[in-house]
């Protein structure tokens, strides 16, 4: 089963993916664990990727798509795979449709996970670091036992820049413009599977299996 996985930071994707990655033995391949594998094995388009990386400048699609591809080839995607947080525009999209073709294989599913956008600023805004060990919180989900205090080493918890409101909102108003197309895209095509990710784990888990399983 060729799958894609979608939705919004917070969305809790990646506790999906290790689900799904476990239930259908496909391995969970993300953007950033294609672009290490492939600079760590030395490829050249690995190489090539590098070079943009260390510049700080984002890796072309002709070079990404190529990453994909290799990837794809390996033995372990025989049964299938779960792409996580690869296409992003619709030209990558277009190229993965000609290149699944190429290896005269297709998407069979594309799932979204969706949570309202309140809901996902209560998840992101959420979280407290501890600036001396490290340890993460949430003042919902993962609380301290004392409100605002490591339960480790005793130390005033703090907030992340990055995860105060306005920031969040930020990066979630780009994050749905840039997702909307490509949803619409799939959605055209008939492999969009809608996922309320509004509920617990297990239950989003299970509506991801029941829709697979149809």
């Amino acid at each position: 089963m060729n799958l894609i996985l979608m939705g919004l930071p917070g969305a809790g994707k990646g506790t999906q993916a290790e689900k799904i990655n476990n239930k259908y033995n496909i391995p969970h391949i993300s953007t950033g664990d294609m672009f290490r594998l492939a600079i760590k094995e030395g490829t050249d388009l690995g190489k090539k990727a590098k070079e943009f990386m260390d510049q700080g400048k984002l890796v072309p699609d002709e070079v990404t798509i190529g990453i994909v591809k290799e990837r794809l080839s390996k033995d372990d995607c025989k049964n299938g795979f779960l792409l996580d947080g690869f296409p992003r525009t619709i030209a990558q999209a277009n190229s993965l449709q000609l290149l699944l073709a190429e290896m005269d294989q297709s998407i069979d599913f594309v799932v979204h996970v969706e949570v309202p956008e309140e809901k996902l600023l209560e998840r992101l805004t959420g979280r407290r670091i501890c600036p001396t060990c490290g340890t993460a919180y949430h003042v919902v989900f993962n609380p301290p036992k004392e409100e605002g205090i490591c339960d480790k080493d005793g130390s005033q918890l703090i907030q992340r820049d990055d995860d105060k409101a306005e920031t969040v909102k930020t990066r979630l108003a780009v994050n749905m413009e840039q997702t909307q197309p490509l949803l619409d895209f799939y959605e055209d095509k008939g492999y969009l599977i809608k996922v309320n990710g509004d509920q617990e784990i297990d239950d989003v888990f299970n509506d991801i299996q029941r829709s697979l399983n149809k």
